[in-house]
Parts: C-alpha cells; structure tokens; sequence
C-alpha cells in the first residue's frame, strides 16, 4: 500500500469507486451456476482499463485478459476509457452496470479517493463494488529524457528548489498517487512545480519527448531508460531498488522517507454472485503465473500483491481509512 504521500497545487474531484465482500480462492477450470439460473460465462467478458492505450497499464491488463480467458474458456474483451486519473472504470460500474460478472474493471488506489476529493461523489467506494481480485501494485518513479542536463534526482531538486514555478512535470491526474506523491517530496524540500495532468502514462512520455513537459512521474518502463534509450530515471519509489535497474536509487537511498507502491486488482458492480465471483477470481488468480504477464510485471517494476477476494475487499476498507486520514491531513478535502 502507499506508505507515503502528499498533496498537489491544485485539487480536481475525481470520479469512481467503492467496496463489496466477495469470496475466492484457487485456480481451476470451472463455470458458475447463478443464482438465476445458467452457467457463467456464456459470452465474453468486457473489461475496463481506466487509462489509454499503449501505456503500462494497458499493456499489462491486456496481458492478464489473455491469459485469464484461457481458464475462463470465454474472450475477455478490453474497453479503455481513461479520464479522472484511473476512476472512469469504476464510474462505470457504480453506475449502470449489471452484476453478471460480464462487466469488470481494473481499479487503481484513486478510486478509494473519490469520495474524498470530491464535492458530490457519484458513490461511495466502501458499498459500490464487489472485490474479485487484488493482482499487483504500481512502483514508480522521475523520468526525464536523456539529454536533459539533470544526471541525478538531487541534480533535478536542486534546479527546481532555484527556480520556483519553471519545471513542469506530468502525471496521469489530479489526485493520482503520483501527483500526492510529487507534491509530498516538493513540500519536503521545499520546492514549487508545476503539476500538468494528463490521461495516462503514454500521453505525458509524448509530452516529456516532445519537450512539453521536464519531467514524467510514473510506472519506469526499463526498456526505454537505458544507455541507448529516449529517457533517463532519476529514481525510483519502491521499498527496493527496481529489479532490472539495479544502478537506479530509491526515494529513500536519496534522503527522501517515502514509498509508493500502489496496489492494484478487478472488481465488478455490487451485488455479483458469488459463484461468478468465484470464477473470475479463479481465471485472474492462474493469469498471474502466466509468463506473458510476468514479463510485462517485471518490465514496470511491477510487484505481485496477490489477494483473494474476501482478503481484497478487507484491505479496500482499511486502505480507504489510511486515505481519508492523510487527504484530510493535506488539507485536499473539498469545501
């Protein structure tokens, strides 16, 4: 989960989320016998990634629909709609979806925020979702393109700390971890930038690249931060160092006590039965040790944070606590 935190210039509400039990556990072929009668699943399953394409999140959930329809014995057919720093597939769901298991979504850490960093939240994250799956979790970092004049994290501080306001750096949102995140370390070493929001990874890569932007906050794509590639990691926010950058330092090896490894999972609109939770849980669970999906994992620096989903929906509730403690703290709650 988030260890550590901080706030933005500006505020944005968000929109999505919520909370609902569910049980599961263990990986096989099987198909559910609703409650209402036939088997699950008879058709595809649509699934939400609420952010654009090309970017790591697409790329790695793309990964996981592969390998869980195989268990599933059904397509499972990816709809991006990104907007709302990652919350536009929970609006979705808390909002006009059927409980039939046929629409799910990916559900990052800021939808348990909506209701927090929104004036008239559209539901309430703890009631409006049945938990399947927790699969992994975001570790992320500063990127800046190679030729930027910036060699180390402590380089690109001390410029932003002697001009106040000129460095601009994107993020997939207001609200997002990575913009709390930016803004806590700014607060902590008392600098001024300038938060710019975008609609996900790949749209602020292509900003930074076409110098819009100096600095990118997100998932570190290790195969276009190397020697030969278009961008250079200054550091990166895990607990540990990032597997295939093994030279890269964390906040916390630069002097800054922060880790932000954001944990991510699918869940579906309340009210789901249980046997159909049951099978989702089951297909996603066996996707996990899929090698296609633990190449992308491992790529994004990406850590396994498996739970079940009674397990799941347990942790979303203490999670939204931490959450509601630490905006209010940051003073992002709206008036």
């Amino acid at each position: 989960m988030m260890q550590a935190c901080g706030v933005g210039r500006r505020s944005v509400g968000l929109g999505i989320a919520a909370a609902a039990l569910a049980a599961g556990s263990g990986a096989r072929r099987v198909q559910a016998q609703p409650a209402a009668g036939g088997a699950f699943p008879e058709r595809p399953v649509r699934l939400i990634v609420p952010y654009p394409p090309g970017g790591p999140t697409d790329l790695v959930m793309r990964a996981f629909a592969e390998a869980a329809q195989k268990p599933l014995g059904q397509p499972i057919v990816v709809e991006n709609r990104s907007g709302a720093a990652g919350t536009m597939g929970g609006q979705l769901l808390a909002t006009g979806a059927r409980p039939d298991g046929y629409t799910i979504a990916q559900m990052p850490i800021t939808v348990l925020r909506h209701r927090f960093l929104s004036a008239r939240p559209v539901f309430d994250p703890r009631t409006d979702f049945t938990w399947i799956i927790q699969l992994a979790g975001y570790q992320f970092g500063v990127v800046v393109r190679a030729d930027a004049p910036w060699r180390t994290f402590q380089e690109f501080l001390d410029h932003a700390k002697a001009n106040p306001g000129a460095i601009e750096y994107g993020s997939p949102g207001v609200g997002s971890s990575l913009h709390i995140t930016m803004t806590q370390i700014a607060e902590m070493k008392g600098i001024d930038w300038l938060h710019v929001p975008f609609r996900g990874t790949a749209a602020s890569t292509n900003a930074l690249l076409g110098g819009q932007i100096a600095a990118v906050a997100g998932s570190i794509d290790a195969g276009t931060v190397g020697p030969d590639g278009p961008m250079r990691a200054l550091v990166s926010w895990g607990a540990q160092r990032h597997r295939r950058l093994p030279d890269l330092p964390t906040l916390r090896e630069v002097g800054i006590d922060l880790v932000s490894d954001s944990p991510y999972g699918i869940a579906g609109p309340k009210g789901m039965d249980p046997g159909v939770v049951r099978v989702l849980h089951d297909a996603f669970k066996a996707a996990i040790d899929d090698p296609g999906v633990r190449s992308l994992l491992e790529r994004y620096d990406m850590p396994v944070l498996y739970l079940n989903s009674a397990d799941y929906a347990a942790a979303v509730l203490r999670q939204i606590e931490t959450e509601e403690r630490l905006l209010a703290r940051l003073g992002l709650r709206p008036e």
